[in-house]
């Protein structure tokens, strides 16, 4: 009830709305404008997930990323860890966010349990991304962090496509569907988000470098680079 509440207070075009809606109620949302956001660990997303959903984490900069990526004008259903669906609803509602309609009743297990199709993305450490480098002629690598943070240091060849600009399909369409797509941000929080933007979009030859920037420095097989107007 205490949701529902919740719901009625922000969202008063929809009161009601937040109760737990079953896999086939959800999926009838999603066969709508409905969009599937995942606030789970990224571990948890990572290993299996609603295909077409954006991940945004609950335990990162939850607010900024959603205001970045999400549309106020969509809907929004969402798949989180038992328990957080009233943080989660509180948070979207702090951002501006009041069109959620509900969430996944027993979350993503039931949505497995169901056997309805799941999507992975997958992580590689930073090691196996030095030893991919020489080898992967069909390799891009996706730098995700601002501008101001790879100029400052960067793999070298890498493009830099903030987080920030994912939203456009215009920058997006740089990339090619039959690339091997090598996203990294500072630390792997970002670069996730981008990987479920760009697997929404229909790039599914995604890798995602764990620790991102930070664990990518400590590979020496790994070059990199800073723009000349800031070397030292």
């Amino acid at each position: 009830m205490y949701l529902k509440q919740i719901n009625a207070d922000i969202n008063p075009e929809g009161s009601g709305s937040l109760s737990p809606l079953n896999v086939n109620d959800f999926k009838s949302k999603m066969a709508g404008d409905s969009l599937v956001l995942d606030t789970r660990s990224a571990a948890e997303f990572s290993n299996g997930f609603i295909p077409g959903s954006i991940f945004i984490g609950l335990e990162g900069r939850f607010a900024e990323w959603a205001r970045s990526i999400l549309s106020y004008h969509l809907p929004i259903i969402l798949v989180t860890d038992f328990g957080k669906e009233e943080e989660t609803v509180i948070r979207l509602a702090s951002s501006g966010f009041t069109k959620v309609e509900g969430y996944l009743s027993g979350g993503f297990e039931s949505w497995k349990q169901a056997g309805e199709k799941i999507d992975i993305i997958i992580d590689i450490e930073a090691d196996e991304f030095a030893m991919d480098i020489p080898f992967d002629d069909n390799l891009i690598i996706v730098d995700v962090r601002e501008e101001n943070e790879f100029n400052e240091g960067h793999v070298k060849d890498a493009i830099n496509l903030p987080l920030t600009d994912m939203t456009d399909i215009a920058q997006i369409a740089q990339l090619e569907e039959t690339q091997n797509i090598y996203l990294h941000s500072a630390s792997g929080y970002r670069s996730l988000i981008a990987a479920s933007v760009l697997k929404k979009q229909g790039y599914h030859n995604i890798r995602n470098v764990v620790g991102g920037w930070v664990k990518i420095k400590e590979q020496n097989a790994i070059k990199t680079e800073k723009e000349a107007r800031i070397l030292n």
